[in-house]
């Protein structure tokens, strides 16, 4: 029974020209989305390994210098534009995609493309994650909100409760039907998003970019089924197909339209972050008069003095047979990094505050969620942001560790007019990025994955408990 409406259903919809022109217009905005998302991946994945490329040459081939000033030349890192960033571009273009690595200072990104594009640009980026986040459930409410409120209104639905139909078996069928039309569009552009994957990743990256896809998919998947089983409860309970429709477009402009930013203004109000000016200034307090506030620079480098003296047993610092200046420059790094580690993790931590209370409150939206896990899946969010920033931050720490220590070891006190040799720059090893595992990604959606689960088991309940008989 439940194949045989399924079967009745598709065939009306596919002999509604209206659907045949939805089905192939969402299919093309699918892949145009698709394919444009995997020549942008690729183009920046590309400008961004040539600006790194270059900036190890320019490192490399920087010649003879004092190795503290080569410290403050630095150079810039840049984020690295994942496999599947193609489908959701996420966060990236409002966190920055380049910092600047030197000596004293951890620098924010910069390079934010939201800041020059137009106001309009704020609703949104055209992406694969867009339209499977607003336009396929438009769809979906376009498909279920006449399947029992039509047949109301026909006089169809008292004909199948006369005959004993069950509702949970109309229910089904319909459900079934519908999700068969859907594939027409989903399948193929599962296929293309496959087919995108492997050409982003240069033949694929590994099984971990696999895994996120599929994962990717049955989120989308989850998220179709929910708005699918809601849509056809309110066509059940509703009395004709203009309440169904009034009642289904409501729930998907707040769901798709205002939930997303009333969220986003309610987070950044319950977990507010600095401004950069304050942040930096915090920062700087805090180096110059101490993270207790009494303990200034000046007394941190007597303290340093007095402790080189009893290492090296020397009289004074001319005495000691290293350079005391770079003993100071480092301990003065050790000390800012302290203060830096303390100021980004509390403002990492509330940027990670922010996301768990809007995945949370996905339990009113279940976009939300969704678009958390898209995000995340991606490695587009914030969390994935944040591990590329410490390894970063590793690197630049690693890097004037060992400039500092090389001209310790290899001159004396006050001698800062000497000059390493020009080949000694391409001893310290380039940066690399380690992207983190599937699991580590997963790890941080928790919240997003119960929440998701949640509408599922509400939708499958809501279906479950039909009326043994249609509502006529």
């Amino acid at each position: 029974m439940i194949a045989h409406i399924a079967r009745k259903e598709r065939t009306e919809m596919w002999r509604d020209g209206r659907f045949r022109v939805a089905a192939v217009a969402l299919l093309l905005l699918l892949a145009v989305a698709l394919l444009t998302g995997l020549t942008t991946s690729r183009g920046t994945a590309r400008d961004h390994d040539a600006a790194q490329e270059a900036m190890r040459g320019f490192w490399v081939n920087q010649g003879a210098k004092n190795p503290h000033s080569a410290a403050h030349y630095g150079l810039w890192v840049f984020k690295p534009s994942l496999p599947l960033s193609f489908v959701d571009h996420g966060v990236d273009a409002y966190t920055g995609v380049t910092t600047w690595l030197e000596a004293h200072k951890q620098n924010e990104f910069t390079r934010r493309p939201a800041m020059d594009r137009p106001n309009v640009a704020r609703f949104g980026e055209w992406t694969a994650a867009a339209v499977l986040q607003l336009l396929v459930p438009l769809l979906i409410v376009m498909l279920a909100f006449p399947a029992f409120a039509g047949e109301r209104e026909t006089g169809t639905l008292r004909q199948l409760a006369a005959i004993g139909v069950p509702m949970r078996t109309l229910m089904l069928g319909k459900a079934a039907g519908i999700a068969s039309a859907l594939a027409v569009v989903l399948v193929p552009a599962t296929v293309l998003g496959v087919a995108t994957l492997w050409l982003g990743a240069g033949g694929g990256r590994g099984a971990d970019d696999l895994v996120r896809f599929a994962l990717l998919i049955a989120t989308y998947l989850a998220y179709f089924a929910v708005l699918l089983a809601l849509a056809l409860v309110v066509s059940a309970r509703a009395r004709n197909v203009r309440v169904a429709l009034v009642l289904l477009l409501g729930f998907w402009t707040m769901n798709s339209l205002v939930a997303p930013r009333a969220v986003a203004d309610l987070a950044r109000q319950l977990h507010p972050t600095p401004s950069a000016v304050a942040f930096q200034a915090a920062m700087q307090r805090d180096i110059e008069q101490g993270l207790d506030g009494h303990n200034p620079a000046d007394a941190r480098r007597k303290a340093v003095e007095a402790q080189a003296l009893r290492e090296y047993r020397a009289v004074s610092l001319e005495a000691l047979p290293v350079n005391f200046d770079a003993i100071a420059m480092q301990a003065s790094e050790e000390y800012a990094n302290t203060v830096f580690d303390r100021h980004f993790t509390a403002l990492y931590d509330q940027y990670r505050a922010q996301n768990t209370l809007t995945q949370w409150l996905g339990l009113v939206s279940p976009l939300l969620a969704v678009r958390s896990l898209s995000m995340g899946l991606a490695g587009t969010d914030v969390e994935q942001h944040r591990h590329f920033a410490v390894q970063a931050e590793l690197y630049r720490r690693g890097l004037i560790r060992w400039t500092n220590n090389y001209f310790r070891d290899n001159t004396l006190t006050g001698e800062w007019d000497w000059k390493a040799p020009p080949e000694l720059w391409a001893k310290y090893p380039p940066f690399a990025y380690d992207a983190p595992p599937v699991r580590q990604s997963v790890a941080t959606q928790g919240a997003a994955l119960l929440v998701l689960a949640g509408w599922l088991a509400l939708a499958a309940l809501l279906v479950w408990r039909a009326p043994a008989a249609p509502v006529v």
